[in-house]
């Protein structure tokens, strides 16, 4: 039975310990093992919900397919657009008429999350604004993000800019695995463009084993983080969106990710442990719950917890 308790406090020290969260309606999160797919932990990851500035993952992501056809070069120049140069901060400033290389635009819309130099990026690639979410919207339907819909390259609020976390979960993996030489852009915490030093927002980033990827926020969204570490040579993907603060994101994701290589190190002494894609809420966990929920696992003596259903819904940003 004190085998049992601990296992118990072991799987859902995360989402105990965060659970000032699980009040916030925008509050949406999962977590996976980078090279399987398994999800490790999973709450509302199907809702759909607004993604801010996690959105540029996919922008960057279309970039670096051009680049990597030789449809465009680090080189070439971008023009600012009169459109591109009105967009709201975050943004770096420059004028209509303008120009930024396209190695610069990527530097800083991973870093400083600028939404003019993303505008003008995706006017760079597809002609048209809307020509650039179209081809998101294609690219993400190719990578299986089902409950996603994009509408421009930036992610500030428009009601029908809507994603899940699972869907972001699969971006996220996507970037890491198909533009691995380029996803170290997501680790720097500063971006030198010309003679500026441009300051990221990412504070993860000072996490040990973290290493990107993109932080977000509009007052519609809430705080929004993708996130990545690797720890023994294993990498764990994590997502966290809708927090009221950055502080109860990043300590939640923190918590996240510790929790999940608490998992897999289990794992690796033999011990039969696995964590449900969903589960009941923390506030549910009565005796009579858990014994329901869980069963002792194979000889190991691990827990084993059952996939519980999946709950889906909508929520306005």
């Amino acid at each position: 039975m004190q085998r049992f308790l601990l296992l118990i406090l072991l799987l859902f020290s995360a989402p105990v310990r965060a659970d000032s969260l699980y009040d916030v309606p925008k509050y949406a999160a999962i977590l996976i093992n980078a090279e399987s797919g398994e999800v490790l932990y999973a709450r509302r990851a199907d809702e759909q919900r607004f993604p801010a500035s996690i959105t540029k993952v996919m922008s960057l992501y279309l970039a670096f397919e051009d680049l990597k056809a030789g449809r465009i070069k680090e080189t070439d120049e971008i023009r600012i657009s009169r459109h591109a140069a009105s967009q709201p901060p975050t943004k770096l400033g420059l004028r209509a008429g303008e120009t930024i290389t396209v190695a610069d635009a990527i530097g800083v819309m991973a870093v400083r999350s600028a939404n003019d130099i993303s505008v003008a990026l995706a006017e760079h690639l597809a002609g048209s604004e809307a020509k650039f979410a179209a081809r998101m919207n294609a690219t993400a339907k190719r990578l299986g993000m089902t409950a996603t819909h994009f509408v421009n390259p930036h992610g500030l609020p428009n009601k029908d800019h809507v994603t899940t976390a699972r869907d972001l979960v699969q971006l996220s993996r996507a970037m890491i695995r198909d533009f691995p030489t380029r996803y170290g852009i997501f680790a720097q915490p500063e971006f030198q463009y010309r003679d500026q030093i441009i300051k990221g927002h990412n504070y993860l980033l000072k996490v040990p084993g973290v290493d990107g990827i993109k932080t977000g926020f509009t007052n519609a969204s809430g705080f929004t983080l993708a996130a990545s570490a690797v720890h023994d040579g294993v990498r764990l993907i994590a997502i966290v969106l809708g927090s009221p603060t950055r502080i109860k994101r990043d300590d939640n994701m923190t918590e996240l990710l510790d929790t999940g290589f608490k998992v897999l190190t289990r794992r690796s002494r033999g011990e039969m442990v696995t964590v449900a894609a969903n589960f009941a809420e923390p506030d549910d966990l009565s005796d009579a719950m858990m014994d329901r929920l869980a069963t002792l696992g194979p000889a190991s003596g691990g827990l084993v917890l059952p996939k519980a259903p999946q709950m889906i819904a909508n929520s306005a940003n």
